[in-house]
């Protein structure tokens, strides 16, 4: 089935233009009840700090309660919180309002079933041939109700501190956290202060508008300075759902989601812990792959999205995957990708080992990797076109085996990603440029 409004993380566009207004957020409701609460049940609504967040938790809320399902509202929450408190408190799924790393003008919608996982493709595209029905209204009797439970907030926050290992805490740490202004603002500084850490917080005041703008885990800059500038011993930085991460060392500088998933998962190694391979993508960056060989860990890539890594996780048992954009999966701690989550284990390493994330960090050997978005009207397969082949061939000529090419469209934007990587940073960058420039030329002519 070609899928019309689900994309590899949910419904997400411009706010106001289709599909994401008020009346596709109506129907989504009733199509979304009548798939996975087709008896009625209860569903947790959450989302991040987006000033359209309100209109979309109203229009999701009526669509559910008219269909007869009971509606648990808790505000904003990171994206992990809700797949965790939708399991704890018997939910049938759970809906998130969040467009992650996106700006304010962006938003969207996505779901998790009642084991806090997200839902399958086949159960996404069962929705999709509901959304044009009519909006399912019950009789009185039979229609739901809404709830506000803010409180159960602290539910999440205890969980988040319990996978640290038993015993420990973070006192003797200084901490810059940095919640992009979105989801994460009231729980991450809450979990690390209770665990002892002197924290420094920004990122922290949320206006509607400013979610990840100039701040998170897309935007390091700030944090790279206030790190060093108060003297820390390390930098955190969320996305706007709270389900990515980067972190900082105590010079500034950013580690991305391959080299904190070296961290963990050399650590776990070396304790006897680590279960089954570890799980990347395409896009990992080839450094992690020599680093994880040279160590004998087996190394899998699947494609980009962190539903794929938990997919190709659970078919080879694994526990531990990620993605170079900070999505790390712990599967022996959460059902989903979580950015704080994730950084407390990053934390723990340190915390067991006594050496800095530099240090951890250090025997990985990062390649050159730029990656170019060329902004297409629409979507088209960019590999099959002649001029880009051509320029495709040509790099790759060049790198004769010592680098790696991978062209994609995104699942979010409207975008083909073109990522290069090789030994020779300059030759990387003037690589990526010949074939962007040739997806450009190919996606005009489209």
């Amino acid at each position: 089935m070609s899928r019309q409004y689900f994309g590899t993380d949910g419904v997400r566009g411009r706010v106001g233009k289709a599909p994401l207004t008020v009346d596709f957020a109506l129907r989504l409701a009733s199509a979304a009840a009548r798939v996975l609460a087709p008896e009625g049940g209860r569903v947790l609504i959450g989302k991040d700090t987006r000033v359209s967040g309100y209109m979309f938790e109203s229009a999701l809320e009526a669509g559910f309660v008219a269909a007869g399902v009971d509606v648990l509202l808790i505000g904003p929450l990171p994206t992990p919180g809700i797949a965790y408190l939708a399991q704890r408190s018997g939910c049938k799924f759970g809906v998130v309002i969040s467009a992650s790393h996106n700006l304010f003008e962006d938003n969207g919608i996505k779901f998790f079933d009642g084991q806090g996982s997200k839902l399958s493709d086949e159960m996404e595209n069962q929705i999709e041939r509901l959304i044009d029905e009519p909006v399912l209204t019950q009789e009185s009797h039979l229609l739901g109700k809404a709830t506000r439970i803010d409180r159960m907030r602290i539910q999440y926050q205890e969980f988040c501190a319990s996978t640290l290992p038993a015993g420990m805490d973070l006192r003797g740490f200084k901490i810059v956290i940095d919640c992009a202004n979105g989801a994460g603002y009231k729980v991450a500084p809450r979990v690390l202060a209770d665990l002892g850490a002197e924290i420094v917080p920004i990122g922290c005041s949320p206006n509607g508008k400013n979610i990840n703008d100039g701040c998170g885990s897309t935007a390091p800059e700030l944090l790279q300075l206030t790190v060093p500038g108060v003297r820390a011993h390390v930098g955190i930085a969320l996305d706007g759902d709270g389900d990515r991460l980067v972190m900082v060392d105590a010079l500034g500088r950013a580690l991305d989601g391959d080299q904190l998933l070296y961290v963990i998962a050399n650590q776990r190694q070396a304790r006897g812990e680590l279960v089954g391979p570890v799980v990347g993508t395409v896009m990992s960056n080839l450094g992690l792959e020599l680093a994880f060989a040279a160590r004998k860990i087996p190394f899998l890539r699947a494609q980009v999205g962190d539903r794929y890594v938990l997919a190709m996780l659970k078919e080879c048992g694994g526990t531990l995957g990620g993605e170079t954009s900070g999505h790390v999966l712990c599967l022996d701690k959460t059902t989903t990708g979580d950015g704080l989550v994730s950084a407390l284990q990053v934390l723990a390493v340190m915390k067991q080992t006594g050496a800095s994330l530099a240090e951890l960090a250090a025997g990985m050997k990062k390649f050159p990797q730029v990656l170019l978005n060329v902004r297409v009207a629409r979507k088209f397969d960019a590999a099959a076109a002649p001029g880009v082949q051509a320029a495709v061939r040509k790099v790759q000529e060049r790198f004769a085996g010592r680098g790696r090419i991978v062209l994609r469209p995104s699942g979010t934007e409207s975008v083909i990603r073109v990522m290069v990587e090789g030994e020779d940073g300059s030759v990387v960058t003037a690589s990526a440029r010949e074939i962007a420039a040739a997806v450009e030329l190919a996606a005009a002519a489209a």
